[in-house]
């Protein structure tokens, strides 16, 4: 048996670090697989001597066991639309090989072996989006997975697509051979959705933390009041994310001279001996209710993370083998609803984060709101020459899509199977969008952040000396991508390295 966590979970895929087997788990899948070899000699188990989903019924000839899993893999590799990037592949390929190493499958040690030789050599298996409903699993998904096990089909070796025949000999891999119910075993649970699922919460995190840096930034170059972020306002709300985001804020900001002390406000004489305050007493929404935006999403993001770890080291197969008990059990944990409920869930608040970042890029390119900065942060002539104009274009109609995807995937239950599965969680579905938002919003985030840049350097002479270390810092690493918008040019390459950037970068807030 194996855990892994989420850290675990991105030092293999983002970081290449090698999946080592140990002896003990080499026993127990021998254990497991031998005592399900064993007790099915004599009895029907599905899966290894009967049909499968609404063809259960039907009892396998002895001689045709073995043909029966490769029918399995080769009939259900149906998936269509476009194969599934490298990193979500072998995402899918860890998620699998950590359900089956809990030994309740019942497959042959060899099936383990392979994958972690995928694993190892950098071998993405070709995976296409479309295909699952999320009940009895990924069984598309994972039948192309299984059939490049097999040998079969084609894969990716450092982005390039190939034969996998030709990919295992020039890795030294054998192709698998199938064995008992190895093919079943394969495709059975929900690892595609769990997989897709765990990058989604990693690169969701890496969006939330430059929100905060964002929100901070930007609470500095409009000189807000230090309340909204206190210690003090906050924890007067009981709910733990809106407390992180906020104690974060504070501590991104703690060395700036912009940020303005209430206390220093409430002294001020003069401030009522005029009928109109020179500045407004407290900021728009966007900008001093980011805690209370933001904390949600943090809190949305810490329990998916428990739920997608969960089902990450949990077996989501079926049937169970319990050798313990010396029994196997029929039921249903290959269904995803624990993992589409959350996707949906994680939708929905990057999309509200999105939001929020097109809220603040629209306060700073818009001079009736901040009241201070040419329109569009133009550095030139205004009509003549139009900064960011077209750059708002983009995010908007980004943040719109983003707003027709988050519809829920959890409640579209559609029958199949013969109405065998006759309701489905649609789980995969739900990740993949979810990885859309997630990337649209990076798109947006790196848009917003050449904004601010370009605010910086629009502050009145002396001001950018006085931000905080932490925007200084952030702003010569965007300036050594991305100079500053004078004439007019295009921004699609600019914009492309700040989301390459903003993805890659993991801010330790």
């Amino acid at each position: 048996m194996t855990n892994l966590s989420i850290h675990d979970f991105e030092q293999i895929i983002f970081n290449n670090k090698e999946f080592i087997l140990n002896k003990s788990q080499e026993l127990k899948l021998q254990e497991s697989f031998t005592f399900l070899h064993n007790f099915s000699a004599d009895k029907v188990i599905y899966g290894i001597n009967t049909g499968f989903g609404s063809m259960a019924q039907f009892i396998i000839k002895q001689k045709d066991l073995s043909g029966l899993q490769y029918n399995l893999i080769r009939s259900h590799c149906t998936g269509l639309g476009k194969p599934l990037q490298s990193f979500y592949a072998r995402s899918v390929l860890l998620a699998r090989l950590n359900t089956l190493l809990q030994c309740k499958s019942g497959v042959s040690p060899m099936v383990i072996k392979k994958i972690v030789e995928f694993l190892n050599a950098d071998i993405a298996p070709e995976i296409f989006e479309h295909g699952s409903v999320g009940a009895s699993g990924d069984l598309v998904q994972l039948a192309h997975l299984a059939l490049n096990l097999i040998g079969e089909g084609h894969v990716y070796v450092e982005g390039q697509r190939v034969k996998t025949v030709k990919a295992l000999s020039q890795a030294q891999i054998e192709p698998l051979k199938l064995e008992l119910r190895d093919g079943l075993g394969l495709i059975n649970g929900t690892s595609c959705m769990t997989g897709v699922g765990l990058i989604n919460i990693i690169y969701a995190k890496r969006l939330l933390n430059w929100s905060i840096s964002c929100s901070a930034i930007i609470n500095e170059i409009v000189e807000s009041y230090d309340d909204s972020i206190s210690k003090q306002l906050n924890e007067a709300k009981l709910h733990q994310g809106q407390r992180k985001v906020a104690s974060k804020m504070r501590a991104i900001v703690k060395d700036s001279k912009l940020i303005k002390h209430r206390v220093d406000f409430y002294k001020n004489p003069k401030n009522r001996e005029h009928h109109t305050l020179e500045k407004k007493i407290q900021e728009y929404y966007s900008i001093r209710c980011v805690p209370q935006i933001l904390g949600p999403v943090n809190d949305t993001l810490e329990y998916a993370q428990n739920i997608l770890e969960n089902e990450l080291n949990s077996t989501n197969d079926n049937p169970i083998i319990d050798v313990k008990s010396q029994n196997v059990f029929h039921g249903g944990n290959f269904h995803g609803d624990y993992v589409s409920l959350e996707m949906d869930k994680i939708k929905t608040v990057i999309t509200k984060l999105s939001i929020l970042c097109e809220r603040q890029l629209n306060f700073l390119l818009n001079p009736s709101l901040n009241n201070q900065f040419p329109a569009f942060l133009n550095t030139q002539t205004l009509g003549f020459n139009f900064g960011l104009q077209g750059a708002q274009f983009t995010a908007t109609s980004t943040v719109a899509e983003n707003q027709t995807l988050s519809f829920p995937n959890y409640v579209h239950s559609i029958p199949s199977n013969n109405d065998n599965q006759d309701i489905v969680s649609m789980g995969t579905n739900s990740a993949l969008l979810t990885g859309k938002v997630i990337e649209n919003s990076f798109q947006v985030m790196a848009i917003h952040l050449i904004a601010i840049c370009q605010a910086i350097d629009l502050l009145k002479e002396g001001k950018k000396e006085e931000l905080s270390s932490y925007a200084k810092a952030i702003y010569h690493e965007v300036r050594q991508l991305v100079p500053t918008i004078k004439n007019d040019r295009p921004l699609t390459d600019d914009i492309n390295s700040i989301i390459n950037y903003v993805k890659l970068k993991n801010l330790d807030l």
